[in-house]
């Protein structure tokens, strides 16, 4: 995998959604295994059924080592120091956000690199972003996130809409930026001001 934006972006979204999943397998408290195994599923969850759909198997990881070697060093890091935590439910909300907006990125850079359509781009950058929490959710026997009445996914649609919207006039790495501040930040505040869909019950 070449040094490059993509791959820092990359890099920084396996360990935010890394970090993410140690932290929702430690509410659960489980053991060591049961940790690692919530934390890959997390961190390569939506890159394996993004790699899927668009034909690219065996999918990245499998290909290159890096990113479960960035797993394998987070997950005891995080371990280790979980003790100066004092909130996990807010620690593991915030890397999830910021994970979210990483890896929707780098889902619509995947689907560009595929000549896919727009369209279809912002909805392997969503689900690049989102289905890694929810193959965690359902294996900790959680209603997914993405499937409640939290705006989760919306953040990762608005901010790949975005990102066609500026691509053609703005640098390509200040896009990057902006829609990955732009999808966290959305979702950080719509958390902290409780913003919601309406429930159909």
């Amino acid at each position: 995998m070449p040094f490059s934006a993509s791959f820092i972006i990359e890099i920084l979204g396996t360990i935010s959604f890394t970090v993410s999943g140690v932290y929702s397998a430690l509410q659960k408290r489980l053991d060591i295994l049961g940790v690692l195994v919530i934390a890959f599923v997390t961190a390569t969850g939506g890159g394996t059924i993004r790699d899927v759909l668009i034909g690219v198997t065996p999918v990245t990881w499998m290909r290159d080592l890096t990113l479960p070697c960035v797993i394998l060093i987070t997950t005891p890091a995080t371990i280790i120091f979980r003790k100066k935590v004092r909130d996990y439910k807010i620690t593991l909300f915030l890397f999830d956000a910021i994970g979210l907006g990483l890896f929707t990125i780098i889902g619509l850079q995947k689907g560009l690199s595929v000549s896919l359509h727009p369209a279809v781009c912002v909805v392997l950058g969503t689900v690049t972003g989102c289905f890694g929490s929810v193959v965690r959710d359902v294996l900790l026997n959680q209603i997914p996130t993405l499937f409640r009445t939290e705006i989760y996914a919306t953040p990762s649609i608005a901010g790949g809409i975005l990102y066609f919207v500026l691509l053609p006039v703005v640098d390509k790495t200040v896009v990057e930026v902006i829609c990955i501040i732009f999808i966290s930040g959305i979702r950080i505040i719509a958390f902290t001001r409780k913003w919601r869909f309406p429930s159909f019950l």
